[in-house]
């Protein structure tokens, strides 16, 4: 079997999530589930499929940025329109500037992926409290937007109209602070009037269509910046605590990606109450390369080791791939050297990879290897202080990390990693920087 080059290029492309209802996508696809310590996708998928398939839910799931969450929301969103579910995927980022993002921008922004696709399913509405709710947007902006307010808004102008919205206010933070003070006071008839006009119409003509329910999954949103929103609050506390009791009244099934570092605030459990309905998010751990006590952890090795040979072999039998590797990496050992450095951060690992490809085709030669970790691990050490050392210290004792303040500094900067086992949750160091001098100075 020859390594088709272009193909294994494009596949080890770190920013590309697999779309896994595209079958040649879907042969990269490794289920890392049993590895993960739950079957995270799975319980979503329940809930919605068997739990509660008529009356709406709304979960939260999250992890750290880059182990792989779009991914397995894709499977989700595969999985549940396989069993007759009709799914809107959104990734939030195309529409939303995420240092700056409020409920009404979620609201609004997420109507023009859902039209569009019940457009594209031929369900026909014409909601009519958005024709005069534009109508009055287009105004404030002074972007003309034509259509017969007393008649309302057919879904085919709600993409081209939100479109518009969007583009005049993502890249204006004053346009767009403006427009909200305008729409702040109206956010519960929005949310009723999304509820009535739109989902709860949409539903009962899917239904009709043979479709079990509709479902939303927005995605990116664990990507919400930190900064303060208030003098007391944060930006993600201000959405999805504050405001999770307005985010959760949308009338089918959600799914929201929000940001770790809400896991560890001390207001999580109104959080699990008020935006999760009592059910706490779902997090996804990193796939682990070793054990709590520093042995290597072989299912997670092999599974690592499988998703890089399937990027380059995905028509091959898993067991027949590893007599392959050679024509990628110099030798076997460069390719566990590559996992295990990783420590199982899925982007990490594809980062490192193409990093490698970008010097050079294969076999991959361990002398390029390092040069990629080095200078992965030199922009890391960089980013490090006096006071992050000692905490990865404590991290190092105790395999914990407790407190918003220490995931900011260390889980969000990629310093330290979460994983999952029947134990329960425990937390390691980046491998790249565990091998540094400056670790085995503050840390040993």
């Amino acid at each position: 079997m020859n390594l088709d080059l272009q193909r294994f290029y494009q596949s080890c492309d770190p920013s590309h999530t697999l779309i896994l209802e595209n079958p040649e996508e879907r042969k990269y696809y490794i289920d890392f589930a049993s590895v993960r310590g739950g079957k995270v996708i799975e319980a979503l998928a329940r809930t919605i499929a068997r739990l509660s398939p008529d009356k709406p839910t709304c979960q939260l799931f999250t992890g750290h940025i880059g182990c792989g969450k779009s991914t397995e929301l894709r499977r989700l969103e595969a999985e549940l329109k396989e069993v007759g579910f009709h799914v809107v995927y959104f990734e939030s980022t195309e529409d939303l500037d995420m240092a700056d993002v409020d409920v009404t921008d979620i609201l609004l922004a997420t109507l023009r992926p859902l039209t569009e696709s019940l457009e594209k399913v031929g369900v026909k509405l014409k909601p009519g409290y958005f024709g005069k709710l534009f109508q009055e947007i287009g105004d404030f902006l002074q972007t003309p937007i034509k259509f017969d307010a007393e008649v309302g808004v057919n879904l085919t102008k709600f993409s081209p109209i939100i479109a518009k919205i969007t583009a005049k206010t993502k890249d204006s933070p004053n346009l767009r602070s403006q427009l909200r003070q305008y729409l702040e006071p109206r956010t519960n008839n929005i949310l009723q009037a999304i509820n009535e006009e739109i989902l709860g119409k949409a539903t009962q003509e899917l239904k009709a269509k043979g479709k079990k329910g509709l479902v939303i999954i927005i995605d990116n949103l664990d990507r919400v910046d930190p900064r303060a929103k208030t003098s007391q609050r944060s930006q993600p506390e201000y959405l999805f605590i504050d405001r999770g009791e307005q985010l959760r009244k949308l009338n089918c099934h959600v799914v929201y990606t929000i940001p770790l570092a809400l896991i560890f605030s001390n207001d999580s459990e109104t959080l699990k109450n008020r935006l999760g309905g009592g059910v706490s998010p779902k997090v996804l751990p990193m796939v682990p390369v070793k054990l709590r006590d520093g042995t290597e952890y072989k299912e997670g090795m092999d599974l690592l080791r499988q998703m890089v040979l399937a990027r380059a072999f995905p028509e091959v039998a898993p067991e027949q791939r590893l007599n392959l590797i050679t024509q990628i990496f110099d030798s076997p050992e460069t390719l566990d050297r590559l996992c295990r450095i990783s420590g199982g951060h899925v982007r990490n690992l594809l980062g490192l990879l193409y990093s490698c490809l970008r010097v050079d085709d294969p076999p991959i030669s361990r002398e390029t290897l390092e040069d990629a970790i080095q200078e992965y691990r030199d922009t890391l050490l960089r980013s490090i202080d006096a006071d992050e050392w000692n905490l990865l210290r404590q991290v190092v004792q105790q395999q914990s990390v407790s407190g918003e303040a220490d995931y900011q500094s260390l889980l969000r900067s990629l310093f330290v990693f979460e994983y999952q086992d029947k134990q329960g949750r425990w937390f390691g160091v980046n491998p790249v920087l565990e091998e540094t001098a400056q670790f085995k100075q503050f840390c040993s």
